[in-house]
């Protein structure tokens, strides 16, 4: 008998109260055992994070890419300028050279092997 007292000596005294006990343990589940535990909350924000992040690139990149498209199907000068430059067309009396800077170049020759 003396045995268990002295094991409920033991425990401090807010946790004796069977309201604390019962309210520490349902948050302790809620915190790592549930299926929405705080780890994968934190996890889950993350991802929401980096998707937005994600977004507002892509978003910038269509709207330039909108903008780019606009150029090139109201101008001639700027469909011409544009297939020169990404196709390297040229006209029949011209020469072209291609300066392909450092990364340009180990580019191309790790895609040729």
């Amino acid at each position: 008998m003396m045995l268990r007292f002295k094991f409920i000596e033991k425990i401090p005294v807010g946790l004796r109260n069977k309201y604390v006990l019962t309210i520490t343990l349902f948050l302790l589940w809620l915190l790592l055992f549930d299926s929405n535990n705080l780890i994968s909350r934190i996890r889950e924000l993350r991802m929401l994070r980096n998707l937005k992040n994600d977004r507002e690139y892509y978003m910038m990149h269509i709207e330039e890419d909108k903008r780019k498209l606009h150029e090139l199907k109201t101008d001639n000068d700027n469909l011409e300028k544009f297939a020169r430059e990404q196709y390297h067309m040229k006209k029949p009396d011209e020469d072209i050279y291609i300066v392909l800077t450092p990364s340009e170049n180990r580019k191309l020759t790790r895609r040729n092997n």
